[in-house]
């Protein structure tokens, strides 16, 4: 089991994160790229290699962002229409099988679930910062995966532009 923290920087141009293993060590970057039609975000590693890209999906019916990895679609993730109780998102992954995120979003508390399994569990809880939440993957996972489908759910569910259009 692996354990990240993502911190928003505070000072930044566009929307720019780190994120840290358990031991505080920088191990990724979120590059929110600004002047751009369609909201953009690269996670490099710590050799600058891009791990995955977020981008967000326009004239979709509903709200939902691409993560692609080496130009190729690797998840597209969806709010849920319908949610009665908790906020949900579904995540197609073309070629394998689909994950969902569900519990409460906007509070950074929900798991990531395939099937019956839990792959990922975000929480705010282990931290007291107000601009830092962690990531919790489970052994065997795509972290790069996981970690980009938390980046593009904080996205979706923060974003000040929703609703608009």
């Amino acid at each position: 089991m692996a354990r990240y923290k993502l911190r928003q920087r505070l000072i930044s141009v566009g929307e720019d994160f780190t994120i840290e293993n358990e031991q505080g060590n920088t191990v990724y970057t979120v590059d929110g790229k600004v002047m751009r039609i369609r909201e953009t975000f690269v996670i490099e590693d710590r050799a600058g290699n891009e791990v995955a890209t977020i981008r967000e999906k326009k004239l979709a019916i509903r709200d939902s962002m691409a993560i692609l990895r080496g130009g190729e679609t690797i998840a597209t993730i969806r709010k849920a229409l319908i949610s009665p109780f908790r906020d949900k998102f579904g995540i197609d992954v073309p070629g394998g099988e689909d994950l969902v995120a569900q519990g409460q979003i906007l509070e950074h508390e929900y798991e990531i679930r395939r099937g019956g399994d839990t792959v990922a569990r975000v929480s705010k809880h282990w931290f007291s910062l107000t601009d830092t939440y962690g990531v919790e993957t489970v052994a065997g996972e795509d972290d790069g995966l996981i970690l980009a489908i938390a980046v593009a759910i904080d996205e979706m569910a923060h974003d000040p532009d929703e609703g608009k259009g």
